[in-house]
């Protein structure tokens, strides 16, 4: 019985250790996907906001609001 219970403290103990190790990674996880979704936004607000892509959404929304039912 010793034996099954150290043997499961250890599991325990060196579980914890192991979580430790990783607390650092969720973390950094998040900061590189945030990164990326900014870097996504810029790029998506660029092209956007571009001449072309811009005068055709105005076409756009001024046919959809002078469309007759």
């Amino acid at each position: 019985m010793y034996k099954a219970v150290r043997a499961r403290l250890c599991a325990l103990v060196c579980g914890m250790r192991a979580a430790r190790r990783d607390a650092g990674m969720v973390t950094s996880e998040y900061a590189m996907g945030i990164v990326a979704a900014v870097a996504f936004a810029v790029v998506l607000y660029k092209v956007v906001t571009s001449g072309p892509v811009s005068a055709e959404l105005q076409n756009i929304v001024k046919d959809a609001l002078s469309a007759r039912m």
